[in-house]
């Protein structure tokens, strides 16, 4: 991996975001709007992102705990998870097992194994317990609910619910027909989708199961391969991704890229093939410019991630998921590139 490009980007712009409740969801440029509150999506990402920190100064070890704290209020006793809250501190949506719940379970999965002190980390692992009393119908839900599952299982082996949600997975998100050339559990591409393949790949290795392994390493060469143009990546666009739609399309999130590098960081860490920390070091470069349009997706100073890549360029808004994803991706690319 080419160390020359990796730098460790600050935190500015994420603090910006950030209040002593939760992490703004948009921006209007780099200014956040308030009006849109708060979301789980969100601040589940961002608590992710810190946990996996290695150099938390006060205030980002603050808003570590603000993000736990808001995580774990959107649990109810049932096990279902909220998503939104507005600027006065009320939840504004019904709980559900969608999105939200997978990733609250991600995050705390996360936090319970990778914070820094013992108290957060058993705060967030009784958080983990009451949201797997609940299960999902909603595929991409499960997929980051395994995220957390497997990080919990493997530290915590006698934790019967973060198996149950891995063996789950393992069933629902192999492709049905292992022999077609579409290798993918669904009939298209959606979002954040290398999240997918880090699943079954985590699955496998978390269970011990190395057929799972194998299968999740040929969905993310698939997927590589599908969003790749030329020498640099090419990602599924806001509408999604099938067989035989066009190539480049627009609008490129930059939620991909990160999906794609931990997927890939996973990869590495199971096989030891260096081809995975490349795929790193490329999704690293996207941002960097080496994209479809040739535009810088960040802001090197404070930051800052754009909202999407157009034909024309950036959306330059830096709404929270934008830039958590910038911010992740440096972080894994940053931390692999000693072992290239």
């Amino acid at each position: 991996m080419s160390t020359s490009t990796i730098v460790k980007l600050p935190f500015i712009h994420l603090k910006r975001l950030s209040t002593t409740l939760g992490l703004y969801e948009h921006a209007q440029l780099d200014e956040p709007r308030t009006e849109h509150g708060y979301c789980v999506d969100d601040v589940s990402r961002a608590l992710i992102l810190l946990c996996y920190e290695t150099e938390l100064d006060d205030d980002t070890d603050e808003m570590l705990s603000v993000f736990l704290d808001f995580t774990l209020r959107a649990i109810m006793e049932n096990g279902m998870c909220h998503n939104r809250m507005n600027v006065q501190g009320m939840w504004t949506d019904e709980a559900s097992t969608e999105d939200c719940w997978g990733r609250a379970i991600w995050a705390l999965g996360i936090c319970a194994v990778h914070a820094p002190d013992k108290a957060r980390r058993d705060r967030a692992l009784n958080g983990f317990r009451t949201l797997a009393q609940a299960s999902t119908p909603d595929l991409m839900a499960l997929v980051f609910a395994a995220l957390g599952a497997g990080e919990v299982f493997i530290a915590y082996p006698h934790e019967s619910a973060a198996k149950n949600i891995l063996m789950t997975a393992r069933t629902r998100l192999i492709p049905a027909n292992l022999d077609g050339k579409w290798f993918w559990p669904e009939p298209r591409l959606r979002y954040g989708n290398g999240s997918i393949a880090q699943a079954v790949l985590l699955a496998g290795a978390a269970l011990n199961d190395r057929a799972t392994v194998n299968v999740g390493i040929r969905m993310l060469d698939f997927l590589i391969k599908i969003e790749t143009n030329g020498s640099h990546f090419s990602v599924t666009p806001v509408g999604g991704r099938g067989p035989g739609d066009p190539s480049p399309a627009f609008d490129q999130q930059p939620i991909e890229l990160a999906a794609i590098a931990s997927a890939c960081a996973l990869a590495w860490s199971i096989t030891d093939n260096v081809r995975w920390l490349s795929e790193v070091d490329r999704a690293w470069h996207w941002f960097l410019g080496k994209n479809d349009v040739g535009a810088r997706m960040f802001i090197l100073h404070t930051g800052a991630g754009y909202d999407g890549l157009h034909l024309r360029g950036p959306n330059l808004n830096q709404g929270a998921e934008s830039t958590i994803a910038l911010l992740s991706t440096a972080q894994i690319a940053h931390r692999l590139a000693a072992a290239g």
